[in-house]
């Protein structure tokens, strides 16, 4: 794709106005791969690798074959992107057709149409990543676009890192209001139980148990139930 030079710096302010608010992370790591394809010069297609506890995904690409790359990587617990998210470093494939690292993985690139491969760690707190650039030459890369790749990534690791930390919070926010209605509704199904039986609290709550337990139903469930048919009248 032809290389506006004028690219870096939109890409770099456009980083910086992505509005948390009105995406979620993966949407953040879909405009991080689209702004790297149009800002990289000789950048054919872009990825996003993220390795968590379960193992390596990409959630984000620009292009089947950046996806089919990465998965073959993750498949072989091998390749550029693995190296360089582990690392946090810089990984460089000038020639896929020349390159015997990785259990053959740049062949692989090479039959597939990608004739280089660039990936630079992301920094995220929590989660190790990298950004995985393809290009379709031989040799697409020259040093100032290294340069550029890294310095982009500086800045996209901070949008990421926002977005992981607003997703993480407003995640929480959403299981503590969760856990606050679920307290409400058991304890109005107590207060029903206790009217109901001239019981104490304790014994109100033995008796949502025995029922949650004996219909296989959570308590929540069985308390919203209650104070559902009891509002009906």
């Amino acid at each position: 794709m032809a290389y506006d030079p004028a690219e870096p710096a939109a890409a770099l302010a456009e980083l910086g106005r992505i509005k948390l608010g009105e995406t979620d992370l993966n949407g953040v790591l879909h405009r991080v791969t689209e702004l790297a394809r149009r800002t990289v010069p000789g950048a054919e297609q872009v990825s996003v690798t993220l390795i968590r506890d379960s193992g390596a995904y990409t959630p984000a690409y620009t292009g089947a074959t950046a996806l089919r790359l990465d998965t073959l990587q993750y498949e072989r617990d091998l390749g550029p992107c693995l190296e360089a998210a582990a690392a946090q470093a810089t990984v460089h494939v000038p020639d896929t057709g020349a390159d015997d690292r990785w259990a053959g993985w740049p062949a692989s690139a090479a039959a597939a149409g990608v004739g280089s491969v660039l990936s630079v760690g992301l920094p995220i707190v929590r989660v190790t990543g990298a950004l995985n650039v393809y290009g379709a030459r031989v040799r697409a890369f020259d040093d100032e676009a290294v340069t550029l790749a890294e310095t982009f990534v500086r800045y996209a690791g901070v949008a990421v890192a926002n977005a992981h930390l607003y997703d993480t919070t407003a995640t929480l926010a959403q299981h503590m209001q969760a856990a606050m209605e679920s307290r409400a509704v058991i304890e109005q199904a107590k207060g029903i139980i206790m009217g109901e039986r001239r019981c104490g609290p304790d014994e109100a709550f033995l008796i949502l148990t025995k029922v949650s337990q004996d219909t296989n139903r959570k308590l929540r469930d069985v308390a919203a139930a209650l104070v559902e048919r009891t509002r009906r009248g």
